[in-house]
């Protein structure tokens, strides 16, 4: 039925009140009823281009109102959304692609090299550009057909979104996203903040990722609200926005937290009128916290965990709590339950570490194409997030430490082995092995430690070129350090808690 279709909730607000504003992109207001038009419209046009229900078509935009405007015509022909993050490399895209078998790609001239990547590894994909199109290409404007096709009925177990996240593994895994999923989130964190129509949320985080997208935008429209849209994040853009045009509540990660709390003109500022800041993307250290509490005295800051795989947002601290309880991120959301298993799965007392597992109806449906990492993520019936953590007597959860091979630079995921893949295709590599260090700015940058093969030369510049050449700049170790054997344990298994300890400021090595 088409009540669960993302479009049905745009339809919705644009009947009841068409006139309100939906999108702020600049000095352009889009209203409800405008949005509803202009995706209808696509929706219409993408269906000509021969987009059909099941089809996933890419989006690799930086923030526009054109990105969720495809985002609702994409769901109302019954396709499958799939934003990509642009930071990535060509190869990357080219992989992320192909595996999800993409029919329609839609970017924007400044990306569309980036796009262009995956062409060869796609028969038949078309290509739409926001903005003057390349060659071959498809202008977005030109979608806009007058006779939009009527929004296609889905169940709740249809799939809505597939998004690419960097785990534990050599390559990226499609996240099956549903339309349940993304309604129970929805629900849960419009009751956890009660957002209503009048709350206006801003999106300066890259809404190809969950943060942006699921813990601002998606759930401002559902309620009806108003969504400010920055196109790339600026620390100075953002405080003016929050300042002078109503801002009510916001998402940033560690990293942008930084670049505003470094503002020298934040001393200044009137940021009275913003409610609510949420954190994402990687564990929070207390100073930056308290920093932050005293920058937004108005504000509850709801420190928070969550995952590409749950839409985000699992759990929250409150803000009764701020104080008596920082450090931790909080208690699950509606609809959400929250365990402690050790390694053989059993449950644990409180204050004791375990993996942290997860179970309700906002936890993804599965890995695209890879039934068994699913079965291995649900094991005994709760998925297994790979962190660390304990919950307190009261129920709250402490991250103690994050998926062991998962370094979050700057709020991205960098999978370590994505990174060590690359530098064993290098000729003079024997071995690699890559982990964070800590660093002010970023969070953790990637750090690798090589074993050069006998006889064999390369400088730490030639491997950070080699890897810049096939991987997000982000993801390109910042240091190459040259050792003679990775440390092991008596299994053979790589320590890299040793390389952990080495890689810091000080360290051995």
């Amino acid at each position: 039925m088409s009540a669960w279709n993302l479009a049905s909730v745009l339809a919705h607000h644009a009947a009841r009140f068409p006139d309100r504003a939906c999108l702020v992109w600049g000095d352009e207001t889009i209203t409800y009823a405008e949005l509803d038009r202009r995706s209808a419209a696509t929706a219409a046009g993408l269906a000509k281009l021969g987009v059909s229900r099941g089809d996933v078509v890419a989006i690799l935009l930086y923030n526009c109102p054109e990105l969720l405007e495809a985002m609702f015509a994409v769901s109302r022909i019954g396709a499958v959304f799939m934003p990509i993050n642009w930071r990535l490399a060509g190869e990357e895209v080219a992989y992320i692609a192909s595996h999800a078998g993409t029919s329609c790609v839609i970017s924007e001239p400044e990306l569309a090299p980036l796009a262009e990547a995956a062409r060869s590894r796609l028969d038949g994909a078309r290509f739409v550009s926001v903005g003057p199109p390349p060659g071959g290409w498809t202008a977005f404007a030109a979608l806009r057909e007058a006779d939009p096709p009527p929004i296609e009925p889905v169940g709740p177990d249809d799939l809505h979104r597939l998004m690419y996240t960097s785990g534990t593994t050599a390559r990226p895994k499609g996240v099956m996203i549903t339309y349940a999923n993304l309604y129970w989130k929805n629900v849960a964190h419009v009751i956890e903040f009660g957002i209503t129509g009048a709350d206006k949320g801003l999106a300066c985080g890259p809404l190809y990722h969950v943060g942006a997208l699921d813990l601002t935008t998606t759930t401002v429209l559902y309620a009806g609200g108003t969504v400010e849209i920055h196109r790339t994040f600026d620390a100075d853009q953002v405080l003016d926005t929050i300042e002078t045009r109503g801002i009510t509540n916001v998402w940033l990660a560690p990293s942008m937290v930084n670049a505003l709390l470094a503002h020298p003109t934040l001393d200044r500022r009137d940021l009275s009128g913003l409610k609510l800041v949420i954190d994402g993307g990687e564990k929070m250290p207390l100073p930056l916290i308290e920093r932050l509490l005293r920058a937004f005295p108005s504000a509850w800051f709801a420190d928070a965990y969550g995952l590409t795989e749950t839409v985000s947002g699992d759990t929250f601290l409150d803000k009764r709590k701020t104080v008596e309880k920082i450090g931790s991120v909080g208690t699950p959301c509606l609809h959400l339950e929250v365990a402690i298993r050790d390694d053989e799965d059993r449950p644990v007392p409180a204050e004791t570490l375990g993996e942290i597992v997860l179970r309700g109806p906002k936890v993804f449906k599965g890995y695209w194409k890879d039934p068994e990492a699913t079965a291995a993520a649900f094991r005994g019936g709760w998925f297994h997030t790979g962190d660390i953590g304990y919950l307190d007597p009261d129920g709250f959860l402490y991250i103690v430490d994050r998926k062991k091979d998962l370094i979050i630079s700057g709020g991205e995921n960098i999978a370590s082995p994505e990174v060590e893949r690359v530098l064993y295709e290098h000729p003079a590599v024997l071995e690699a092995s890559v982990v964070g260090r800590p660093d002010p700015r970023w969070g953790e940058v990637p750090v690798a430690f090589v074993v050069l093969r006998d006889g064999a030369k390369a400088a730490a510049e030639e491997l950070q070129e080699f890897c810049r050449a096939r991987l997000a700049r982000f993801k390109v170790p910042r240091a190459v350090e040259f050792i003679d054997a990775l440390p092991r344990n008596p299994s053979g298994k790589v320590l890299k808690r040793v390389l952990r300890e080495q890689a810091r400021p000080g360290g051995a090595g």
